[in-house]
């Protein structure tokens, strides 16, 4: 089992330099990876909000060894060609540390996608989030680029450089009881699946992705988010590889946060 820091960029946690400083903590208090969440704005009492991509830049320059990512970025309200070099970017920055999680998003939080003009109904960003997808994988492969979407257009671009790794992993959030975030969890690197209560519906979920994968022998990853205390042991028996903190965005402070770093990864009883 893996044990990452997992950090809504809130108020406190809207400084790149703080979230930077964190990082370095978090390497050398033993986790094994710092994910951030990746929002433009949150219900109140949320005011401040900071951008991922500048702040996992930030706690790249500063760390070696820890994985890295954005956990999930909602790509349908992203442009996939500047994902692509945004992700390369970070990848080379951080020595090829960049794990992707990506998702549909949800508008029910702060509506992020109804105030800003973005699609807002299920369907439509899933089908975005599925064409994003497939242009990351071929632009990060250095090839031409040729995608005629019913949402995106890539007419021939090349992207280089190229990941530090020859590719980025790509986790997939969804809820677990949907078979379509199963059936695009199997075809990449891990599932995020969210909402779980207990153990067994982790067990059951990670089940329905095995059948589905095309190669069962392929490295994969399913990541769950605990409260800090919990005891992993039961959901690492179910079929977790990661175990992120699920902090409450609505009441974080820089200081608690501080303290759960340097207290140091969850472990098994």
């Amino acid at each position: 089992m893996k044990a990452a820091i997992w950090l809504p960029l809130f108020d406190e946690l809207a400084d790149p330099r703080a979230v930077a400083e964190l990082a370095v903590e978090a390497e050398e208090a033993g986790w094994d990876g710092f994910f951030v969440w990746d929002q433009i704005a949150w219900r109140a009492p949320v005011v401040a909000v900071a951008d991922p991509w500048v702040s996992l830049a930030a706690a790249a320059t500063l760390t070696s060894r820890i994985a890295l990512g954005p956990m999930v970025s909602p790509l349908a309200r992203r442009r996939p060609t500047k994902v692509a070099r945004e992700t390369v970017s970070l990848d080379r920055l951080s020595n090829g540390r960049l794990i992707l999680g990506v998702g549909i998003g949800s508008d029910r939080f702060a509506q992020e996608y109804s105030r800003t003009g973005e699609h807002v109904e299920d369907r439509t960003r899933a089908e975005v989030l599925d064409e994003s997808v497939e242009i990351l994988r071929a632009a990060w492969t250095g090839q031409p680029v040729h995608h005629h979407g019913t949402h995106h257009l890539v007419d021939g671009l090349t992207f280089a450089p190229t990941p530090v790794g020859g590719t980025i992993p790509i986790w997939v959030a969804g809820f677990p009881g949907n078979l379509r975030p199963l059936r695009r969890a199997a075809r990449h690197d891990g599932f995020f699946p969210v909402n779980l209560t207990f153990p067994d519906q982790l067990a059951e979920a990670v089940a329905r992705v095995e059948s589905l994968r095309e190669d069962p022998t392929r490295p994969f990853d399913v990541a769950i988010d605990l409260a800090p205390g919990t005891d992993p042991a039961p959901w690492v028996a179910a079929g977790a590889t990661w175990v992120l903190t699920d902090l409450d965005p609505e009441t974080l402070r820089l200081d608690a946060v501080r303290a759960l770093v340097r207290e140091g990864p969850f472990h098994p009883a």
